[in-house]
């Protein structure tokens, strides 16, 4: 999908409230969240590149808290680049 900010998809399909951006940067992908719940979320946070998921994700496993590889799904977010 694809709106004025770029193109996207729904990483809780249940909350269309909450949408994950997706850019291709430097042959990287590249993330930035989006809610509509919360307007400061978009311009307090930046693009975030896969790299530093993947290296922040060995925290979250830990703490079982979040899992980051749903909302950051690199599958998607190549389908959504491609579409």
């Amino acid at each position: 999908m694809k709106d004025d900010r770029g193109k996207y998809y729904y990483p809780f399909p249940q909350n269309k409230k909450v949408r994950m951006y997706v850019q291709k940067k430097d042959g990287m992908v590249h993330f930035r969240l989006w809610s509509s719940d919360d307007s400061k979320l978009w311009e307090e946070h930046g693009w975030i590149p896969y790299e530093a998921i993947q290296q922040a994700s060995a925290m979250y496993e830990q703490k079982n808290d979040f899992d980051p590889n749903q909302a950051y799904n690199l599958d998607i977010a190549t389908a959504a680049l491609e579409g």
